[in-house]
């Protein structure tokens, strides 16, 4: 079983850990194209006014963007699922759970961070900012990602069941080519689109409990709230369609 996730904006700026290197990351084969991609966010940031940054970063305050233009490469780091700290994250409430529910979200969930890349749940990142649909100059990130990790993914996850959890936007970073399932979540006749990252951090949070295998079971531990109300086959996607209950 392997979990697909979605990264946040928001992230814990409380890091301890040892700086990143090469052994921080899964895939450690393709260190440089994460390294290729950094070097471009440092070089427009380097070189970029205020203003646009500001608007590069969604922040008004001058004070803060000061906080984002570090050299990430010797800034202290810690285990990605708990940097990111966003409403999915809120949910999943990883620091509550015992320590066979964190193996299992360490060893089993994939995040696709917009700057880094496709990272394991315990690779280790620095405090960071990039707003999802921040465009480079020079690259494009997603493009840049799919290109050169679809590959390294597909054979590692060959033989996985796998759960998509993510926003639909990072099928720009990577899809798989082989059976996958989704969910969506449906309230009063209409796709729920914010609040699916509470939805999405409750599933996977009933994964880690339960260390859940395949798909059936986690569909027999839905909370009292989720009802199973369709699936669809669309090529190689399996799309479950769940339906909140007030």
């Amino acid at each position: 079983m392997k979990i697909l996730f979605s990264p946040s904006e928001s992230k814990n700026e409380n890091c301890t850990d040892k700086p990143f290197d090469k052994d921080s990351f899964i895939f450690k084969e393709l260190f440089d194209y994460r390294m290729q991609a950094l070097n471009s966010f440092f070089d427009y940031i380097k070189n970029t006014s205020i203003e646009d940054l500001k608007e590069f970063f969604g922040i008004k305050d001058e004070k803060e963007i000061k906080k984002f233009i570090q050299n990430l490469y010797n800034q202290p780091t810690k285990k990605a699922v708990e940097l990111y700290n966003g409403v999915s994250y809120e949910y999943l409430d990883f620091n509550t759970l015992d320590k066979k529910a964190k193996d299992y979200i360490y060893k089993n969930t994939l995040i696709f961070s917009n700057l880094f890349g496709v990272v394991r749940a315990d690779n280790l990142l620095p405090f960071y900012k990039f707003k999802q649909g921040a465009k480079l100059p020079s690259l494009s990130l997603e493009k840049f990602y799919k290109q050169h990790f679809s590959k390294a993914l597909d054979e590692f996850l060959q033989d996985e069941t796998i759960i998509d959890l993510r926003a639909g936007y990072y099928d720009k970073f990577y899809i798989p080519n082989k059976q996958f399932t989704t969910y969506k979540f449906i309230k009063n006749g209409k796709i729920v689109s914010h609040f699916a990252k509470a939805y999405r951090g409750m599933l996977l949070r009933i994964l880690a409990q339960n260390d859940i295998q395949d798909n059936n079971t986690l569909l027999s531990k839905l909370p009292l709230n989720l009802k199973l109300k369709e699936i669809k086959y669309i090529n190689l996607k399996e799309e479950i369609l769940l339906e909140i209950i007030d």
